[in-house]
Formats: C-alpha cells, sequence, structure tokens
C-alpha cells in the first residue's frame, strides 16, 4: 500500500521503518526543513528495547547511549544560593537497569539511516487538508499540491495537523497539566560538569544538566493554560519572561540570558492527549498525536516505538483489512499508554512543587530516597 507518514519524530520514522520492513510504499512529510534535534536525551526502556532489537538497531542505540559520570547518577536539588539540600537518584524513574538514555538527535539519526532510500522523504511541508473515501485518501499539503495514498498516519506531534483536520480541534483531546517547560542549549559545562543541578521557587524550576558532549538548561513553571501562538518564538519567550521575573535565586539570571540569545529553544504545555480512538476510516494517530503522556512521563519515546511496531505487526497480520489493523493495533496499545499518563502529575509536583511548604516536603523525602 502507498502510506503517507505525517511528520520526521521519532514516532513517524519508526512507523516508517515498520512499514517499509513489511514491503509498503511510504512517504514521510515533515515541516522543518530537516530532520529535527532539539530537545533533551531521552530513554529506550521496556518492550521498546524488544522493538529497536528486531528492527537491527539496538546494538547502534547502546553504542550512542548517555553515559553518565557518578555524580550524574543523582539529581541534586540546590537552595538559591546553590548548596545542596537534596538528591533523587535517577534510578528512582528507571524501569530497569536495561533502560537506555539516548540524545534525540541520535536516535533520530539511527531511525532515519535504517530507513535509508527506501522510503521517500518530503521536507518543508506539511498536511493542510484530507479528503477520504472508501478507495483512499487525498492530501493537500501546505506547499498545494495534492496526492492519493491508501492511508494516511499521523505522528505529527501535540499539535497534529492531522488529528485536526480528521478529529476535530485541538481543545477537544488535550489537556493541560497546569505547567510548562523550556529546553536551550547552553555552553558546554558552563560549571556543571557531568552533573544534573536543579533549583526550584514556589511553581518554579530551573535546571542544568551536563551530558558530556551536550549541556542543557531547563525552566518550567506552574500556570493554567494560556493562549499564545506556540510557533513563535518571540511569544515563548514572553511567557518564560513572566514566569521567571523577579527570580533571582541560583542561576536564573543565566538561564534567562540564555533563553533570551537562543537562536531556537524548545517550549511547550505540559499536556497529554486523550481520545476515544485513534482512527478514523484511513487515517490512523500514532505517537503523541494519538497519546501523548506529557514530558514528564519519560515514556513518550518508548510508547512511540512499541505502538510503531504494534501498528505494523497489525497491518501484516489482518486479513480483514485496515479498519481491524486498527482495532488490534489499539486495543494492544492502550493498556501501555494507560500506564505512562498515570504517573505524570506525581513527577511534574516532585520537580516542579507548587508552594514553598511543598517544596520543603519533597526535600526531605528525597535523602530517604538516596539513602534508601
Amino acid at each position: 500500500m502507498a502510506i503517507l507518514v505525517a511528520g520526521a519524530s521519532i514516532a513517524g520514522l519508526s512507523v516508517a521503518q515498520q512499514l517499509i520492513a513489511r514491503g509498503h510504499q511510504v512517504t514521510v512529510v515533515e515541516r522543518a526543513p530537516a530532520l529535527r534535534t532539539a530537545g533533551s536525551p531521552i530513554d529506550v526502556r521496556g518492550a521498546a528495547l524488544r522493538v529497536a532489537e528486531e528492527r537491527g538497531i539496538l546494538g547502534r542505540i547502546q553504542q550512542n547511549r548517555v553515559v553518565n559520570s557518578g555524580r550524574a547518577l543523582f539529581t541534586t536539588f540546590v537552595d538559591a544560593r546553590g548548596v545542596p539540600v537534596a538528591a533523587l537518584p535517577n534510578a528512582e524513574a528507571a524501569d530497569s537497569e536495561h533502560d537506555i538514555e539516548i540524545a534525540r538527535d541520535r536516535l533520530v539519526a539511527i531511525l532515519h539511516d535504517a530507513i535509508g532510500d527506501r522510503a521517500e522523504f518530503v521536507f518543508g511541508d506539511a498536511v493542510a487538508g484530507v479528503a477520504q473515501d472508501h478507495t483512499g485518501v487525498d492530501v493537500t499539503f501546505a506547499s498545494g499540491s495534492e496526492r492519493r495514498f491508501d492511508l494516511v498516519v499521523g505522528a505529527d506531534g501535540i499539535h497534529s495537523t492531522v488529528r485536526r483536520a480528521v478529529f476535530g480541534p485541538e481543545f477537544q483531546f488535550r489537556r493541560h497539566l497546569d505547567a510548562y517547560f523550556a529546553i536551550v542549549d547552553l555552553p558546554l559545562g558552563c560549571g556543571v560538569h557531568g552533573e544534573s543541578i536543579t533549583f526550584n521557587a514556589p511553581g518554579r524550576m530551573a535546571g542544568i544538566s551536563d551530558f558530556g558532549n551536550r549541556t542543557l538548561g531547563f525552566l518550567a513553571f506552574r500556570s493554567p493554560e494560556r493562549a499564545y501562538d506556540y510557533h513563535s518564538l518571540d511569544a515563548q519567550r514572553q511567557l518564560i519572561e513572566e514566569a521567571f521575573a523577579g527570580e533571582q535565586g541560583w542561576r536564573c539570571g543565566f538561564l534567562m540570558d540564555a533563553v533570551r540569545s537562543a537562536p531556537d529553544l524548545y517550549f511547550d504545555s505540559v499536556s497529554q492527549v486523550h481520545m476515544p480512538s485513534w482512527s478514523s476510516g484511513r487515517v490512523v494517530l500514532a505517537g503523541d498525536a494519538a497519546h501523548a503522556a506529557a514530558l514528564f512521563s519519560g515514556r513518550g519515546t518508548s510508547l512511540a516505538m512499541i505502538g510503531a511496531a504494534m501498528l505494523g505487526e497489525e497491518l501484516g497480520a489482518a486479513t480483514a483489512g485496515h479498519p481491524a489493523a486498527f482495532a488490534g493495533y489499539e486495543r494492544r496499545l492502550r493498556p501501555y499508554v494507560h500506564e505512562a499518563q498515570a504517573g505524570v502529575t506525581y513527577a511534574r509536583d516532585l520537580l516542579v512543587p507548587e508552594t514553598t511548604a511543598a517544596i520543603t516536603d519533597r526535600n526531605r523525602r528525597f535523602p530517604l530516597l538516596a539513602a534508601g
């Protein structure tokens, strides 16, 4: 079948790899002019490790894993003066000792290399409209071109245009979890060598993590949902400026300077996507477009890889056509999604406590976790 995959995300690339392995003709369309590389390191864990092994990429993932120093086995929490006050073993967030942390751009490159020239890639374009009938899907692109496919997979993220075109407005499915999160590249090391350090003020979090070949700054704040243009870097900066206005604790000033001068940064609402169904006719959603678990889950990458494998398997096995395949994919993946989404508010409350009392309580508990 001729299948369009919208989004060259980890979800989209994983779906493309699974589909071409089963003989489908795949086109991947990506709004960005090239593969996206922004974002913090991500985790490949649980059943996603088996998926990677089956697709022949586990060895490369292991070779490119983030190697932490002994100090980076903990996230150290500091007060406004930079004095350590608590520490969380990073193993507390792991599923097992076999989990692999890898830079996002490295995993994207590994998936893209595994696909090679077996799929058509169209960069700098996006799905603008979808019209389907009982034999196929007519897709109109932002560039004005039109093409017809047998199936369409929307793997274009939490703000999916495919989902909006086929299922309805985003507000029907996205649940804001009262927080926003930003990631910005910093000069290598910048005084935090092989460490992960975090400072909290009530309702705010500022952190720096050094991963050896890359150092990232993190800013998060609690807030009801705000109306802004999420494509606008200036609008993103304005929200961060407002949230951290007057905050001079630890290295907040340094991080805000980085936000002001950065040519690009990651910024978005901490949100989940909940949908009654991930498919409609010949269109199916994958990854965050279907079931975003939110950044604090640490499981979005693994969900994307597991879901891609299940979708590929179901399309390969279904004798009753794509409706049965889509139903089987959803039935098998939903338990993983429910588990990933369930613990996100707990993680949010630990990392971005809303009050001084909550920060104090968190700090009391973390030394016990570290010791126990």
